[in-house]
C-alpha cells in the first residue's frame, strides 16, 4: 500500500510522466492508471486490494432458503448438516437444496457451528458385532451414568438394538437394583419380543463374579433362551454404537437435567421418538432406525421367569438353595446366590468327579476331596468367553 501512495504523490508533484512512473516502480502503465483512477475517485481505502468474489451469482441460495436452513438448525441445535439437509429434503420434496458443504458454511457463517478441537480417538473394534445382521440378534444395554433431578439420583436405563441402532427403551431410574431393572425389561420384552443376545458391559446388576460371571438378571435371561454377552472389561469400544447413543442422549435430554422424573421421562420419550423415527443415521445410509427395525417374534412366556430347563434322565437334578447351596447324593456344597431356586444338573464323568452345568452352560466340576472323603468340593471354571456364541437349550413345555 506505501507503494500505491508513494506512485500517487509522485505523479501529483508531477515528478515525471505516467509512462516514467510506472517504469521506476516496476509496474505495467495499466496497472499505474489504475491505482491513479482509483485514488482520484475514492479515499485511502483505495490501495487495498479489494476482493475478487463476483458481485452477482446466479447459485447464490436465496435468502429466504438461508433463512429456513437456520432456522432448521435452532430447532435442532445438535443436527448436523448431512441430517438437516435429509429432513429438509423429506419435508420438501421437490425444493432443490444446496449441498451438504454450502449447507455447512451457511450455518458457520451465522455462528451456529463451534469448532471442535481435534482429540485423538482409539480405533473402532468392530468385530463382537460382526454377527448383528438382523433386527432382534443383539440388543445393547446399559446405565448412562447418574445425574441429580431434583433431591434423587437419575440412572437412565437404555436398551437398542445393535443392527437398526433403534432406541427400544430410555427410562428413567432411581436405582440399579436388579429387581427394577427385571421390571423395566418385562415391559420391554412384552412390547418387543425376545432377541437372541444381549450385550453389557461387566457391572452389575448384568454381571457378577460368581460363577460363570453370572448374576440374578443374566440368569433370567438365560431361563428365557437368551444368550448374554459380555464386553471385555475396560474395553467400551466393543459396545461403541451403545455409547455414541448415550453422547447424544446426555446433550439432547440432560444438559441441564429436569427438575421431576416425570417431566425428565417425558423429554426421553421426546428424545427416543425424534431419534428413531426423525433424525437420520448416517450409518443407515442417512435413514431413520425405525425404518430397519422391527418386533422379534419370539414372545415373552408364560410364566414370565422362564421354566426349567430339560435335562438328560441319567442325570442328577439338584434345585439351588435361596443360600445358593445344593445338596446331591455325593455332599452338599455352594454354588452361588446368583442361581438361587434353579434347577442343576450334576452328570458323572470318572470316578469321584461329576460335571455341574445350568442348561447348556458348564459352570465347573464337582470333585471329592482328597482330606474328607465324604465331602465334595465345587470347582467353578476359571475362564467363560466374555462373547460365548452357543444358544441356551429350549426350556421345557410342562
Amino acid at each position: 500500500m506505501n507503494e500505491r501512495k508513494n506512485l500517487y504523490a509522485a505523479w501529483v508533484r508531477g515528478e515525471d510522466t505516467i509512462a516514467g512512473l510506472c517504469r521506476r516502480f516496476g509496474i505495467s502503465r495499466k496497472t499505474g492508471y489504475k491505482w491513479l483512477k482509483r485514488a482520484s475517485d475514492t479515499d485511502d481505502d483505495a490501495f487495498r486490494d479489494r476482493s475478487r468474489r463476483p458481485r452477482t451469482n446466479p447459485r447464490a441460495v436465496e435468502p429466504w432458503l438461508v433463512d429456513e436452513i437456520v432456522q432448521a438448525r435452532k430447532a435442532r441445535p445438535f443436527w448436523g448438516p448431512k441430517k438437516l439437509r435429509k429432513i429438509l429434503a423429506i419435508l420438501n420434496p421437490r425444493l432443490r437444496l444446496p449441498t451438504v458443504a454450502t449447507f455447512a458454511a451457511i450455518l458457520k457463517r451465522h455462528g451456529l457451528i463451534r469448532p471442535r478441537r481435534r482429540r485423538p480417538k482409539t480405533p473402532p473394534f468392530s468385530a463382537p458385532l460382526a454377527h448383528a445382521t438382523a433386527p432382534n440378534a443383539v440388543w445393547c444395554i446399559d446405565f448412562k451414568g447418574d445425574f441429580a433431578v431434583g433431591r434423587s439420583r437419575c440412572y437412565p436405563l437404555t436398551v437398542t438394538d445393535a443392527y437398526s441402532r433403534y432406541l427400544i427403551a430410555c427410562v428413567a431410574l432411581r436405582n440399579t437394583r436388579s429387581k427394577t431393572v427385571e421390571r423395566v425389561l418385562t415391559a420391554v420384552f412384552t412390547e418387543f419380543g425376545l432377541p437372541d443376545a444381549i450385550r453389557s458391559d461387566n457391572g452389575e446388576p448384568f454381571a457378577s463374579k460368581a460363577v460363570a460371571g453370572l448374576s440374578r438378571l443374566s440368569t433370567w435371561w438365560w431361563r428365557l433362551g437368551i444368550r448374554h454377552e459380555r464386553i471385555e472389561p475396560a474395553h467400551p469400544e466393543q459396545n461403541g454404537r451403545h455409547e455414541r447413543m448415550h453422547g447424544t442422549l446426555k446433550q439432547e435430554t440432560a444438559s441441564p437435567p429436569e427438575r421431576t422424573f416425570a417431566a425428565q421421562q417425558r423429554v426421553f420419550d421426546r428424545f427416543r421418538h425424534v431419534f428413531n423415527d426423525e433424525r437420520p443415521h448416517e450409518a443407515l445410509g442417512m435413514e431413520v432406525p425405525a425404518s430397519f427395525y422391527a418386533a422379534s417374534q419370539r414372545r415373552l412366556p408364560e410364566p414370565t421367569w422362564g421354566r426349567d430347563f430339560d435335562y438328560p434322565l441319567d442325570a442328577e437334578l439338584l434345585r439351588v438353595s435361596k443360600h445358593g447351596r445344593v445338596q446331591s447324593a455325593a455332599g452338599s456344597f455352594f454354588v452361588s446366590t446368583a442361581l438361587a431356586g434353579q434347577l442343576l444338573a450334576m452328570e458323572w464323568t470318572t470316578r469321584g468327579v461329576w460335571t455341574l452345568r445350568f442348561g447348556a452352560l458348564p459352570l465347573g466340576i464337582v470333585r471329592r476331596s482328597k482330606a474328607a472323603p465324604r465331602r465334595v468340593q465345587f470347582h467353578p471354571l476359571k475362564e467363560v468367553l466374555p462373547m460365548s456364541q452357543e444358544r441356551p437349550e429350549p426350556m421345557s413345555t410342562e
